[in-house]
């Protein structure tokens, strides 16, 4: 009888991990002086949307930091051979709003580890589920897909300009080295791509500093929020790194049966992509 296939990384899948942490007055404050006027309105006392983002970061000592400022032994991830770790999407289900002075409690489970052949190369995705509840029971749902690729050996091509889409609300929004800066502080991230910028050119290949994956999620959401309320159930998709300077649309138009949002630059390069469903 032949030998079942072997699945990589087997003894990750179901490995559970829980952090907890404070939806602070600080930290909303913070939150909304990177991101206002692009937040949707909330109810006094509610957190504003996307914030969840910024909870239960990895903490490391600088001296278990990797050469892109990752934590080089992250022992909440399994150890893929690719170095470059990126955001490569996700879905949430909102149950429940978080709200200010709550004590969240992170549930993550490992979901599936998987291989993959890229146009540049192996690609590694790591899938996650996760939890956020408050005292009042689960408030979020997601599942979160990292993906890993190889170390660049020559610069990134320019991702092609997509075909004009029709869109019915617009948002214009600058992504300065500081808007970065300070995304990359309050969710205390050390990846270089988003403040080095020659780590980010001439190690990893960029035209320039990265956006961070969760700042093109947070303008999305509360973009889908803006009008009609938050979504019961929100999935989005990276395609192609947003570069710092370069400024993005935000954008949103209608689909078949739900609404679409996406993300471009100013050559009309699609960034990101998701979707929204109010029930």
């Amino acid at each position: 009888m032949p030998d079942e296939p072997s699945i990589p990384f087997s003894e990750w899948i179901g490995r559970e991990n829980a952090t907890e942490d404070q939806v602070t007055e600080r930290l909303v404050a913070s939150y909304r002086a990177i991101f206002e006027p692009h937040l949707a309105p909330v109810a006094e006392g509610l957190a504003p949307l996307g914030i969840h983002w910024c909870l239960s970061p990895s903490i490391a000592t600088m001296s278990e930091l990797g050469p892109d400022g990752h934590p080089a032994k992250n022992r909440d991830m399994p150890p893929v051979p690719q170095p470059r770790r990126m955001w490569a999407g996700g879905s949430l289900e909102i149950s429940d709003a978080l709200r200010i002075g709550d004590r969240v409690r992170r549930f993550s489970t490992i979901r599936d580890v998987t291989r993959k052949e890229g146009k540049s190369g192996e690609l590694w995705f790591v899938g996650v589920d996760q939890e956020y509840a408050t005292q009042r029971g689960v408030a979020i749902r997601e599942r979160l897909d990292i993906v890993y690729r190889q170390a660049a050996t020559r610069a990134l091509p320019e991702p092609a300009a997509a075909p004009p889409r029709p869109f019915s609300r617009s948002l214009s929004v600058d992504t300065p080295p500081a808007l970065l800066f300070r995304y990359s502080a309050i969710t205390f991230n050390g990846h270089r791509i988003h403040y080095d910028l020659p780590y980010a050119t001439e190690v990893e290949g960029y035209r320039g500093l990265v956006v961070h994956g969760p700042i093109q999620a947070t303008l999305l959401y509360n973009l889908a929020a803006a009008a009609g309320g938050p979504p019961r159930k929100f999935d989005y998709r990276g395609v192609s790194p947003a570069i710092g300077g370069d400024g993005l649309l935000v954008r949103a138009g209608k689909g078949d049966e739900v609404e679409r949002f996406w993300t471009q630059g100013p050559a009309g390069q699609i960034h990101m992509e998701a979707t929204a469903a109010r029930s």
